[in-house]
């Protein structure tokens, strides 16, 4: 590639640092895509004659089917997989495939080939984000009066329907998808005709190119199209979001099937057992799920670091985007095939969640009783609180305190209270937009079914 200008051989140490073919041959099929694209805009621009345009696409024709047959040649001295390309170009169709790199760099080559990749790759992204979305749905929707503990600070707080539940992660899943569709309209601009830094010298049709592969608009600056990788920052922060989320269902799910709570079980088919403890049935899918939250965003801070401190146009320090992108990519097709797997074939054990319905997670429904007399809430929920004290002094549950007992705290206090002690009735109250209550839960499966038709047909 610099023979011309170099003088004896590479180091091969350097050689091996400085090549990148092991990593971006998977980009093979976009870069061919880009070049057919690149070669008719030089036909165009008179640079190559209809007889040479269709040998160079016959060329790149055979290559293709070369790399999806697997039996692509990779050689020693293909640095990257545009060189690779290049060169097995050149044996099949002689020194006319020379003119194809003609105004092109591997500059603009490269974040083409990047972005032609992305665009694929966030649509199936987004599928599996929105299948999994669904399977929360229409799970809340099924199991919707099922009804459990709700935690702040993994201590019981208030009663709450399953479907809450579900429908909180779907909801954080949502705005991800969002992010997700946000991406795509950076992405979709085109960097081809830039060059090295400059331009292009030889007048290329940037619109025709444009067309061509299917980008909505062009760059609008050579020297940043070439240098920008804002959107693979945006993308590995989209992608960081996204796994934080799912490592906190992950890191739920968790906490709920293990014995001690035992709200749920998880199908063998995303467990793995122990090699000394036969009794053992470990959530590895969740567990994995969970760890590949702190490689994503690895792959995040590592990208910012080489993007902090380079001088304007492109830098070989951008190599390292690829494989980034690469790594994110893969991890999120898996993790989330895998959550929508755990999702859809996890058992809930109802009678245990029942059972964890401890009478004083109705604390505050007695302090909102005595609000519906009259006490202001600050009072009522001293009241409450006092009469939480009494009965773990007297060593028995909340709602086994006489109504004498309670009459001690204060005298709003009525026989009607025992009514308080009831879980159905305790998430009924929460009709407001958003919370518990059966009328509400079912408005939230109405809204998100809603917006994932919306959300699929952006995808």
């Amino acid at each position: 590639m610099m023979a011309g200008r170099f003088v004896g051989s590479t180091d091969p140490i350097m050689e091996l640092l400085s090549a990148s073919i092991t990593v971006d041959q998977r980009l093979s099929e976009v870069d061919i895509q880009g070049s057919m694209a690149y070669a008719k805009a030089l036909e165009k621009a008179g640079i190559l004659s209809k007889t040479e345009l269709e040998k160079i696409l016959s060329g790149l024709e055979k290559i293709s089917e070369e790399w999806s047959k697997g039996v692509f040649g990779v050689i020693q001295t293909d640095e990257d997989i545009h060189t690779a390309n290049e060169r097995r170009l050149k044996e099949l169709i002689g020194d006319v495939a020379g003119k194809l790199h003609t105004g092109r760099s591997r500059n603009d080559q490269v974040v083409t080939d990047l972005k032609l990749f992305m665009k694929n790759s966030l649509s199936i992204i987004s599928t599996h984000l929105l299948q999994l979305i669904k399977t929360l749905v229409e799970r809340a929707a099924i199991e919707i009066d099922v009804i459990l503990p709700g935690y702040t600070h993994l201590q019981k707080a208030q009663p709450i329907r399953w479907s809450q539940f579900l429908l909180s992660h779907a909801v954080a899943l949502t705005r991800d998808s969002e992010r997700l569709g946000e991406i795509k309209k950076r992405i979709n601009v085109l960097p081809l005709g830039s060059g090295a830094l400059a331009g292009n010298p030889v007048e290329i049709d940037r619109e025709m190119l444009r067309s061509e592969l299917e980008f909505a608009s062009i760059s609008l600056n050579s020297m940043d199209a070439v240098s920008e990788r804002d959107f693979v920052v945006e993308f590995l922060s989209v992608a960081t979001l996204l796994m934080i989320h799912l490592s906190k269902m992950a890191e739920d799910l968790i906490i709920y099937s293990t014995s001690e709570f035992g709200f749920l079980t998880l199908s063998d088919t995303y467990c793995s057992g122990s090699s000394v403890m036969p009794q053992k049935k470990n959530p590895d899918s969740l567990e994995l799920i969970r760890s590949k939250a702190g490689r994503v965003f690895g792959r995040l801070a590592a990208i910012l670091m080489v993007l902090k401190g380079l001088p304007s146009t492109y830098n070989k320090d951008l190599q390292e985007d690829k494989e980034a992108v690469f790594d994110v990519v893969d991890t999120l097709n898996a993790v989330l095939q895998v959550a929508t797997g755990v999702i859809s074939t996890l058992q809930i054990n109802k009678e245990n969640m029942e059972k964890a319905l401890s009478p004083e997670i109705l604390s505050s429904d007695l302090a909102l009783y005595l609000v519906h007399k009259g006490m202001p809430f600050r009072q009522a929920h001293i009241a409450a609180g006092k009469a939480v004290h009494l009965a773990e002094t007297k060593g028995i549950t909340i709602n086994n305190l006489s109504l004498e007992d309670l009459k001690s705290i204060s005298p709003l206090f009525g026989s009607d209270v025992a009514q308080v002690f009831s879980v159905v009735s305790s998430v009924e109250q929460y009709t407001a937009a958003g919370g518990t209550a059966k009328s509400s839960v079912s408005a939230q499966i109405e809204q998100l079914r809603e917006l994932l038709k919306r959300l699929k047909e952006q995808a």
